[in-house]
């Protein structure tokens, strides 16, 4: 299933809306607009994932890298993951970095 993400900034929080599935192919157009926010005063940012299909570790990544670059002090969460997308954040400790809502 193709990919595709929307980002909207209001105020100090980013919204990035996700949809298909996140591989390696994917990944890069998505890091390279979360790269258009460093340097910008962001208190809070979130995937929503509910259109989300699948994630792989390119996407994983891409989360990371924003957590890091543009919001470590900021909140950042995972909304409404599915079941697969859930697991495979589970799997490999990204819940540990980010907070999951429903």
């Amino acid at each position: 299933m193709e990919f595709n993400f929307e980002t909207k900034k209001n105020g100090e929080e980013l919204d990035i809306i996700l949809s298909g599935n996140l591989d390696a192919n994917s990944a890069t157009p998505l890091l390279e607009e979360m790269k258009k926010y460093i340097g910008e005063k962001i208190s809070k940012i979130t995937f929503h994932a509910a259109e989300l299909n699948y994630i792989a570790s390119a996407g994983l990544r891409v989360i990371i890298f924003t957590k890091q670059k543009i919001g470590y002090e900021a909140d950042v969460f995972l909304k409404n993951p599915n079941e697969v997308v859930r697991s495979v954040v589970d799997m490999t400790g990204l819940d540990n970095f980010i907070q999951i809502i429903e």
